[in-house]
């Protein structure tokens, strides 16, 4: 029986969502509370394995359960053995021919910025931050240079084992929400630490560093020498998954704060 999962996390405390050999991955929770319920261990596939850090307002995930349970077992009696910051809130009995990471049609990512002079005391590790005001206009100016299809070598990390940088950027917007900004961007996929890598580039943009036609010339460059230095982790949230519609899978998470609604 294959069930599919959706989650929501802070990423704070793990190594990312990844499987590790010291068990500080999300995935070795998730796995371990599914074994709890399933009475022997299961593999759970992620459809965006985040990063270290890297927060998300929906997370979706299925695995082959070797016996029937309960619907409400899979979320309340699995969420009973995951440590806190991690929770499923629904679960979903789906056909073979589902895969949470195959399947996708889109993934998305909502960064989200406390635009202050003072740094963020209770929301921090939860929101990134920029001491100087931003011109959102600008950001979304630039914003306008990425979508389409195109190569993102100028924003993938050295480490990216993606086999090609080519990607279909099909949202980039930047909404201001009192002190927040709320950096959106929807694509059929993203390179190890993009989203990071564009969101630092469109805040030298808003603090008047560099000109918004400046980000389409570092995306034709293709050098990532060219483009600002990664942005922090703390504000970044996966928060968007569509599948195709014969799937029945929802495409939004539950609302934190709005950050979670892209």
């Amino acid at each position: 029986m294959r069930i599919a999962i959706a989650l929501e996390y802070d990423g704070r405390g793990f190594c990312g969502w990844q499987s590790q050999p010291n068990g500080c991955g999300i995935q070795d929770a998730i796995e371990a509370a599914v074994a709890a319920i399933a009475g022997s261990r299961v593999a759970v596939v992620a459809a965006g394995r985040t990063d270290t850090g890297v927060h998300a307002g929906l997370q979706v995930a299925h695995f082959d359960a070797p016996r029937a349970r309960p619907l409400t077992a899979w979320v309340r009696g699995v969420n009973s053995h995951l440590p806190p910051g991690v929770s499923v809130f629904w679960a979903k009995e789906m056909d073979g021919g589902f895969h949470a990471r195959f399947s996708v049609a889109e993934r998305g990512y909502r960064y989200v910025l406390f635009n202050h002079p003072v740094r963020p005391g209770l929301l921090s590790g939860r929101v990134g931050w920029h001491h100087r005001p931003l011109d959102v206009d600008r950001m979304r100016a630039a914003a306008g240079w990425l979508l389409g299809r195109n190569d993102f070598s100028a924003f993938r990390a050295a480490e990216c084992q993606a086999r090609s940088p080519i990607r279909e950027l099909r949202r980039a917007d930047v909404q201001r929400c009192g002190d927040y900004l709320m950096f959106d961007f929807h694509a059929d996929g993203f390179l190890h630490h993009m989203v990071r890598n564009l969101v630092g580039c469109l805040v030298q943009v808003g603090a008047g560093t560099a000109t918004p036609e400046w980000l389409g010339q570092v995306l034709a460059a293709r050098d990532r020498t060219l483009a600002a230095p990664t942005f922090m982790a703390d504000g970044l949230y996966l928060s968007h998954i569509v599948y195709p519609p014969e799937f029945g899978v929802p495409s939004t998470g539950r609302l934190g704060w709005g950050f979670t609604r892209a």
